[in-house]
This record gives structure tokens, C-alpha cells and sequence, in this order.
């Protein structure tokens, strides 16, 4: 049999009537309290969400300072390393005295200006990656930034100033990178307090 033999199929009724699906049966009506139910489910959600987001927020700002810490502080090994040689090149400057530097012939007063000019080139070169020196000659002693090595009797300065430098200090950002090794006065006069914003005049 082929497809032009078949007879078209009847879509009418016996009746001659045409076909009607069935009607929509509405489902039973809902449980009562579900609708508190899903109301409570979807707080629920809503309160996940805000968690979630609020984590990914933390997480996103925790991860932003470790990566700018990371460029920031991320040589200190280094730096660290490099303070030897800044050390070294100090102390060959120093070993020279101030008479044998005004009577040097001028290989010597070349060798001793190509030191500085080494140097100062290093400070530079470190200090553009966020390491200074610290120099704190005179300023009060600070356990943060300076490490005593030994009490300096001299009346001439307030108790607690920095007297002599043994060693310079170096910071990297916010964090100290090495302390300055120091003298501190002791005996001078004591430091004048600080001017109370509370007195009446």
C-alpha cells in the first residue's frame, strides 16, 4: 500500500462533531503553610547569595594586597644581600681620613670620588624599589627603627638621642628592612614633653 492509498483519517467524531482536547484540571490546592515554606527558601537563598558575595569581596581585596605586597616586598631577600655591598663601599669611604683626602695626589682623589659615585648609584638604584636609607643621627631613639648598642654619657643632648650611627638603617615601604645600629645619649638633660592641647591658658 503507498502513500496515495491511504484514506485520510477522520478527525471528527462518530457524531460528526470535531474533537475537543481535555479540559485543564487546576492541581489540588496548595498545602497549607507551603507558601511560608517557599518564602522561608527563598530568605534562605537570598541570605547564601549575600554571604557568597560578600566572601568573593573579601577574597578579591585580600588577594589585590598580596599581590601589591608581593611587588612591593618581594625583593627584600635581595635587598638584604645588597646591603653588604652599600655597608662595604661606606667603610672604604670612611677609611680614608678627612687629611689624606685634602693632601690626596688625584689617582687617589679619582678612586675615592668613583666610590661615592658607586655609592650614591646603589642608594639610588635601591630606593627606586622602595628602599631607603635611615639616618638617624640626632633624632630621639626609636626601638621600631634603631637597635642601642651601647649608652654614650653626653650632657650636651637630651636623654635618649641618637649620638653616633655604627651602622646604617635601612626601610623597605612600611617595614623595616634592617635597624640602625646605634649610640644613645645618656645623662643630658631630659626631653621636653609634649605641649598638652588640653591646658587652658
Amino acid at each position: 500500500m503507498t502513500d496515495r492509498d491511504r484514506q485520510p483519517e477522520d478527525t471528527t467524531a462518530p457524531s460528526g462533531e470535531p474533537v475537543v482536547s481535555k479540559p485543564y484540571i487546576m492541581p489540588d490546592d496548595p498545602e497549607p503553610g507551603s507558601v511560608e515554606l517557599l518564602q522561608k527558601e527563598a530568605a534562605e537563598a537570598r541570605d547564601r547569595m549575600l554571604r557568597t558575595l560578600a566572601e568573593m569581596e573579601n577574597l578579591r581585596k585580600r588577594t589585590a594586597k598580596e599581590v601589591a605586597d608581593s611587588k612591593l616586598y618581594g625583593i627584600t631577600g635581595f635587598a638584604r644581600d645588597v646591603l653588604d655591598i652599600a655597608d662595604n663601599l661606606q667603610r672604604a669611604l670612611d677609611a680614608v681620613p678627612a687629611e689624606a683626602r685634602a693632601a690626596a695626589d688625584p689617582g687617589l682623589t679619582a678612586l675615592i670620588e668613583g666610590v661615592e659615585l658607586t655609592e650614591r648609584s646603589l642608594l639610588s638604584a635601591l630606593e627606586k624599589h622602595g628602599v631607603k636609607k635611615l639616618d638617624p643621627q640626632g633624632q630621639k631613639f626609636d626601638p621600631n627603627f634603631h637597635q642601642a648598642m651601647y649608652e654614650v654619657p653626653d650632657a650636651s643632648v637630651p636623654s635618649g638621642t641618637v649620638v653616633q650611627v655604627m651602622q646604617a638603617g635601612y626601610t623597605i615601604g612600611e617595614r623595616v628592612l634592617r635597624p640602625a645600629l646605634v649610640g644613645v645619649a645618656k645623662g643630658g638633660a631630659k626631653p621636653a614633653p609634649a605641649a598638652n592641647s588640653n591646658e587652658v591658658n
